[in-house]
């Protein structure tokens, strides 16, 4: 592989990276030396303008890349790939912002700063995951957006709940941390190298000499360790108690922009670096491997749906929810084929809009009701219809009822697990899918046929209210109209990946 000289690479396809860490430290150092004498939004308004500016750059980078370009011998790579999964990195780091301006007028957290600029860290995180190559800068990724979050998580500091979900969130991602280090550390003793795309070669050269069973378990505890960054099982069980205690805006970060982070590792490291390992029975990752991802996606969907049907607080209830969502989204995994890349990021782009829209009414209600169960949703029709109406749009597009964005994406992630002849998992899919709508509908139900305590008018911040209306009308437009999506991603995305012919159509 030819290393270059630092000073020949042209670093501009790494301006969106390099303008979210100079925001980042600039203001921390700008909080630092004139915190009190900024206004109460200009931290989070300027953190708002560096992930535009660094979209900006995204997408022109779209534009003017023909081929990948990797930098320190393949360490970070520029590519369609990553340049998707960072559209929706920026575009849920920008919806937490909005959110978090007027969440952070509350006073549940005292140092707005240090919240700012650590959402833009754990951004810069998932962009260096998004990019990575390498299984050094993968786990320094890896490791920024999880230290990032364990902060996040805590930010409450005179919150028993949000001490405790910090508390439980760090020794829950140290041990998954431990895990996935332990199989690298399998991977690297067979390879020499921590190059994805030398790993997946030697791999097979290992495989063909009768080292299978420490390839298989490697790829056990990589997906195990890794299955805590996306909340599937079995390493779910810290997200009911985190999404609980942390700041509503954390929690809608955690399970949009963590989530598609882990699963961007997932597919840069399990699918390529496992891709060519042959067995007995096949190819490994089309046999055992798939098998192995198939288990844990029915088992989080099994889970997160049954759990979810006892919950009284929402946000705990959104919390398993997204169990199941990590379960549909490891669907296409199982075994994949040419169109999964496409399927996972229109289902995480629905995901997107539907999460924070949700969050964002939940954060509304429970400042008004202060309390997040159930019963705090009760009457909201009468108090605020647009709320409610909107609210129920994007439970109906979690649930997968037609004319919504997430009934288009179970249905792509469906009829790809049917083209695969994976019976099976497509009715895990569809009875979980069922069973989700009990505790769906009981919102809805709380909300047009239960009265609450109170009928005065829903105080709701008018940029909250512009947004979860525009949240909802996307929703529903992207239902109507999924082929805008698809076919834009079919056409300004196409995976650098080195599948050769071995995917399936």
């Amino acid at each position: 592989m030819e290393v270059k000289d630092i000073f020949s690479y042209d670093w501009s396809y790494l301006l969106p990276e390099f303008i979210i860490l100079g925001f980042a430290t600039g203001l921390s150092l700008l909080d630092l030396f004139a915190g009190k004498r900024l206004g109460k939004q200009a931290i989070g308004l300027l953190s708002l303008v560096g992930v535009l500016l660094a979209t900006t750059f995204v997408f022109v980078n779209m534009t003017t890349l023909d081929q990948p370009y990797s930098y320190m011998a393949d360490m970070i790579r520029i590519d369609d790939y990553g340049n998707a999964f960072k559209l929706l990195f920026l575009g849920g780091t920008a919806f937490t912002i909005l959110i978090s301006l007027s969440y952070l007028n509350q006073g549940e957290v005292a140092h707005r700063g240090e919240y700012y600029y650590l959402l833009l860290s754990g951004l810069l995180g998932a962009m260096v995951m998004a990019s990575s190559a390498d299984l050094i800068t993968m786990f320094v990724g890896l490791e920024l957006l999880s230290l990032s979050s364990y902060v996040l998580v805590g930010m409450r500091k005179k919150s028993l709940h949000s001490n405790e979900s910090a508390f439980k969130y760090v020794v829950s991602g140290s041990i998954a941390t431990a895990v996935t280090l332990f199989g690298m550390s399998y991977v690297y003793g067979l390879t020499g190298t921590t190059n994805i795309y030398e790993i997946s070669q030697r791999l097979a050269e290992a495989g063909m000499m009768g080292y299978q069973f420490i390839i298989y378990m490697a790829f056990a505890f990589l997906a195990v360790g890794l299955a805590f960054k996306i909340s599937a099982a079995p390493n779910h069980m810290w997200a009911p108690d985190v999404y609980q205690g942390a700041p509503t805006p954390v929690t809608a970060f955690l399970a949009v922009v963590s989530k598609a982070a882990g699963f961007s590792l997932v597919f840069r490291l399990l699918l390529i670096s496992f891709l060519q390992v042959p067995s007995a029975e096949g190819p490994f990752f089309f046999v055992q491997g798939s098998l192995y991802l198939g288990l844990i996606a029915a088992a989080s969907m099994i889970i997160g749906n049954t759990m979810a049907l006892k919950q009284t607080n929402v946000k705990r209830m959104m919390a398993y929810s997204g169990i199941a969502q990590a379960g549909y989204l490891l669907v296409p995994f199982s075994p994949p084929t040419t169109l999964f890349f496409s399927e996972v990021i229109f289902y995480l782009f629905g995901y997107l809009l539907v999460s924070f829209g949700a969050f964002a009414v939940i954060m509304a209600v429970a400042k008004e009701q202060q309390t997040e169960d159930l019963k705090g949703f009760a009457g909201l029709y009468h108090r605020s219809p647009v709320m409610a109406i909107s609210m129920t749009i994007f439970l109906l597009s979690l649930a997968g009822i037609p004319i919504s964005v997430g009934f288009f994406g179970k249905f792509y992630l469906f009829m790809g697990a049917l083209a695969q002849e994976n019976y099976w998992l497509s009715g895990v899919m569809i009875v979980t899918s069922v069973v989700s709508y009990y505790y769906y509908f009981g919102i809805i139900r709380q909300m047009y046929m239960r009265s609450g305590e109170s009928e005065a008018p829903l105080a709701v911040p008018r940029g909250i209210w512009l947004l979860v209306l525009l949240l909802a009308i996307a929703t529903v437009f992207f239902g109507v109209f999924p082929g805008l999506v698809t076919d834009y991603i079919q056409v300004n995305f196409n995976p650098a990946f080195d599948f050769g012919n071995m995917l399936p159509s």
